[in-house]
């Protein structure tokens, strides 16, 4: 029977509701999420050089000062070969250097034979596939690890115990690499020192890194992410069952194991013994990973896709708890699903695959808890999620962006920021009067940053921004509720015209000009369903009607483009590429200068 000291669930009742990419769920204030990598076929020098379309499984990592990711990556479809792993490094999780090749493919020179009978033909490749990424021993050296696999058909999962085995090399402080060796072979399914192409670790001449993999197959709480890959009967995992293991430290001591479906278990060894393997009803969770961390401070963080569908992955979620074990709050951390460019086998539509900061010889020195993911299988994404993880502000907001520079994370303002539709702090007007600025040249995807602003039934914003053009691009302006219901919107038009929509069509409030600054203040009241607007402080002829109910809002929208629906939970995962999705469009441009929102006590009784 189940100990309750071991009970890991979820008490906050709060479920994700799948019709909509966000789940109508609060988001966490101050998340800013930036794409790493934007796959391209066609012009492969505008993304990681390869022109390949099937990209997953990103595995980060923070030592010396650095961020490290690696990710797999395969032509068009996951399990058909060849497959590589890709690794880019940044200096501040915001600019990514372009990916270079760390784990070639892998191209059998003779044809194998599986002790089964079934055989591999010369010249078969491989594909990548890796629960971990990397390791940071206590002598200073940090290893890079992959696994090597098989899949004769795209039904078959290079995890299956059948590949070659898992390859490990070095990553150098001045970003060179070590040679590539084995650290374990599937010896159970016929690899042996004889048959592959690269050395084990052993036969190394560098003491340091010997004892760095020897310090790594050690750690029985480490190396028991690699047991679906390699499945091995000689007693080398404590637990064999369950895939994409992870693992957290509890206050008392104990380590806290999670797998995929829901499954967790604790150990008080050290990873020698565990206890059973329960799955936990409460974690409504299919195929696309959990993470889990204790946060910068000790309170505990868990991030999946709170959904029963493995086809459909959003949103991405977190839910927070005091002792590892009860977790309550869940709150959004990205739930944009933009559309899938590329087809390709079991390219599940969503952002999956999460995975924090595994290793490394220290921690970003601001506290966030950093999180990495692919998004539809394609494109890869790191998000920043400020500690201590909240969903609510209080008091006026008063926001100048002056002081910041590009790179820097907006205090309390959530970012989606593809690479072509891109949210940052510009030196516009000036060097000491600076700017939001959403540009956007992305035709398939748009740049969106969010407010989060203190509860209110009434209230009043006002905002000052400017459009670099007039006969091009959309600027969406919308204050929402808690479930992202947006009652009152307002755009920038492509026409040249700011309208405000109105039982379902636009109206035109007034004409823009491009280079032009506009104060918007928009008066809400949420007893009389009603909102006033001033331009430039000349008042609109009347109150406009909210186009959909709420109670409260807490929260305003600037994005780039129109609210997405698809895909959703009908969306087959069929489809074909979309075209012309590898180049730029023409660049719209948009300022932001001053935001202020006043909560107003009373409502209409003012």
């Amino acid at each position: 029977m189940e100990q309750p000291e071991n009970r890991i669930r979820y008490v906050g009742g709060v479920t994700a509701n799948l019709d909509y990419h966000h789940g109508q769920l609060r988001p966490a204030v101050g998340v800013r999420s930036r794409q790493v990598l934007r796959a391209n076929r066609s012009h492969p020098e505008l993304s990681d050089g390869s022109g390949w379309t099937y990209n997953h499984a990103p595995m980060l990592a923070y030592w010396r000062g650095s961020f490290y990711l690696e990710y797999l990556s395969c032509p068009v479809h996951e399990h058909v070969p060849p497959g590589q792993t890709q690794l880019t490094t940044s200096k501040d999780g915001w600019n990514w250097s372009t990916p270079v090749v760390l784990f070639p493919p892998y191209r059998l020179d003779h044809e194998h034979h599986y002790p089964d009978g079934e055989s591999l033909p010369d010249g078969t490749y491989s594909v990548m596939h890796q629960r971990m990424g990397f390791y940071a021993a206590s002598n200073g050296r940090l290893l890079t690890l992959a696994f090597y696999g098989f899949c004769p058909l795209p039904s078959v999962s290079p995890n299956n115990g059948k590949g070659i085995g898992r390859v490990v090399r070095e990553i150098g402080a001045d970003g060179s690499f070590g040679p590539i060796y084995f650290i374990r072979l599937n010896r159970h399914s016929g690899w042996s020192e004889q048959n592959v192409n690269y050395p084990m670790y052993s036969e190394s001449m560098d003491l340091g890194f010997r004892e760095a993999c020897e310090e790594l197959l050690s750690d029985r709480i480490v190396t028991l992410q690699w047991w679906e890959e390699d499945r091995s009967l000689d007693g080398f995992y404590a637990v064999e069952a369950g895939t994409a293991f992870a693992s957290y430290r509890l206050p008392d001591g104990r380590t806290a194991g999670l797998w995929k479906h829901s499954l967790y278990a604790v150990t008080a060894d050290e990873g020698r013994t565990w206890s059973k393997q329960v799955r936990s009803p409460s974690l409504i969770m299919a195929g696309g990973k959990v993470w889990g961390e204790r946060t910068s401070d000790s309170r505990y963080a868990l991030l999946y896709n709170p959904s029963p569908i493995g086809n459909h992955r959003w949103p991405l979620a977190v839910i927070t708890g005091d002792d590892g074990l009860a977790f309550d709050d869940i709150l959004l951390i990205n739930g944009e699903v933009p559309p899938r460019r590329y087809f390709g086998n079991h390219k599940n539509y969503g952002m999956s695959y999460t995975r924090g900061i595994e290793t490394g010889d220290d921690l970003p020195t601001d506290g966030s808890m950093w999180v990495a993911y692919s998004a539809n299988k394609e494109d890869i994404w790191v998000s920043e999620v400020p500690v201590p993880i909240r969903y609510r502000v209080s008091g006026q907001v008063n926001d100048t962006f002056s002081g910041l520079s590009a790179e820097d994370r907006v205090p309390d303002w959530n970012v989606y920021c593809p690479h072509w539709a891109s949210v940052s702090v510009s030196a516009f007007p000036s060097e000491h009067d600076r700017s939001l600025v959403l540009s956007d040249e992305d035709p398939c995807d748009y740049a969106k940053a969010e407010r989060v602003f203190q509860e209110c039934a009434a209230g009043e914003l006002r905002i000052r921004m400017l459009a670099k053009q007039a006969n091009d691009g959309q600027l969406y302006i919308e204050l929402c509720d808690a479930k992202s219901a947006a009652p009152i919107r307002i755009r920038f038009n492509s026409d040249g015209a700011i309208q405000v929509l109105q039982a379902g069509t636009w109206t035109e409030l007034q004409r823009y000009e491009p280079d032009r600054w506009y104060e918007l203040a928009i008066r809400f009241d949420t007893e009389r369903q009603r909102f006033e607007v001033k331009m430039n402080g000349t008042p609109a002829p009347k109150p406009y009607l909210f186009s959909m109910p709420a109670y409260t809002l807490e929260r305003l929208v600037l994005r780039t483009g129109p609210m997405r629906t698809e895909p959703n939970v009908e969306t087959p995962l069929a489809g074909a590429d979309l075209p012309d999705a590898d180049v730029p469009v023409k660049a719209v441009t948009y300022y932001i200068n001053e935001v202020n929102i006043n909560p107003i006590k009373g409502g209409s009784d003012k």
